[in-house]
């Protein structure tokens, strides 16, 4: 009897130990800003798998899906206060906090391509640049990841800038709204989540929401079958940052490991997207009701001579914004993407 007592025993012992060897250093609690149900979270959680196993099993990251703990809007405070450690997120979110995180956020009319956006990020300076606009945040930038080229949903038929003038389309407020209104159209507030009702209802005609596939899924141009794509307009900036204290924390090691891991999650969800977004696509011209309107390249430097007119309006609303607008425009330029 002793001795099965002391083989228990020291069998739970062993599994305790063992355990205890397999249990991670750092355990951080991110939240997105995606639904569980889409792809972009996934390919996050996906993310978060990798890194426990590139840093052999000592960061483990729990990816939690929009509004699991705070308000999509509400990240930001939520590291600061220790709520979270850190979020993937939409950086345009907090413009309201300072208007260089709407401008660097969605640089509206400035990319072509979503990987122009992520070499100016790591290669151009803009890393570095948003790591000194959030160190009074008590937040760490560890590096920007995007989506794609976003498409536009639209019940009538737009063929260029001309076509904007009246326009009733949804619009995220703030910079997106401002170059959409100077280019004619009317913007209208409107919840992501209540595009799909206000276009069936006539509430609005066009809405700038996401990327090809997503609106496709879920059957935006069902309801208006005039998507422009590739998009001409709108190419969100997304963030993996983390709290300072957090970061800090780290050895040099695994920072690195956790910096490499972002820049191949940021690639790879590019990657995925614009491959969901070709079948997409495919799926959508096969549909007879449901005409796709790619724009010429005259009309798409038409758009962004306006949107650039509207991008030094917006960058005298802070000096942050400012520097963003500096940087911004020296990498294109440089580039000679203007």
């Amino acid at each position: 009897m002793k001795t099965i007592t002391k083989t228990i025993i020291a069998a739970s012992v062993a599994a305790m130990m063992s355990a205890s060897a397999f249990a991670a250093e750092f355990n951080f609690k991110f939240q997105s800003s995606d639904p569980s149900g889409e792809k972009n979270f996934q390919v996050q959680q996906a993310w978060a798998e990798q890194l426990e196993k590139d840093s052999n099993g000592r960061i483990d990251v729990t990816m939690l899906p929009v509004g699991a703990v705070i308000k999509h809007t509400e990240t930001l405070d939520g590291i600061k206060f220790g709520v979270l450690q850190g979020h993937i997120t939409a950086t345009s979110f907090f413009a309201g906090k300072d208007p260089a995180f709407g401008l660097m956020g969605n640089t509206v009319g400035a990319w072509s391509d979503p990987l122009q956006l992520l070499d100016y990020m790591y290669n151009g300076g803009g890393n570095e640049l948003m790591r000194e606009i959030y160190q009074p945040y008590g937040i760490y930038y560890i590096g920007a990841s995007a989506t794609g080229l976003e498409a536009f949903v639209s019940k009538v038929p737009l063929n260029g800038v001309d076509d904007l003038k009246g326009l009733k389309l949804r619009a995220p407020e703030g910079l997106v709204q401002q170059v959409f209104a100077a280019a004619g159209a009317s913007p209208v507030n409107l919840p992501g989540s209540e595009v799909f009702t206000g276009l069936s209802k006539g509430v609005i005609d066009a809405a700038d929401y996401t990327v090809f596939s997503t609106n496709h899924k879920a059957g935006l141009n069902d309801v208006a079958p005039h998507p422009v794509y590739p998009g001409f307009h709108s190419l969100p900036a997304i963030e993996v940052s983390i709290s300072a204290k957090s970061w800090n924390k780290l050895p040099a090691d695994l920072q690195k490991v956790m910096q490499d891991s972002v820049k191949t999650f940021a690639y790879t969800m590019v990657d995925t997207l614009k491959k969901a977004d070709a079948e997409a696509v495919a799926d959508a011209i096969a549909d007879p009701n449901i005409t796709v309107h790619d724009w010429p390249a005259a009309e798409r430097k038409k758009f962004r001579t306006i949107a650039r007119s509207q991008w030094e309006v917006y960058a005298k609303r802070s000096p942050n914004a400012q520097k963003v607008y500096d940087s911004v425009t020296t990498y294109l330029s440089e580039k000679n993407l203007l």
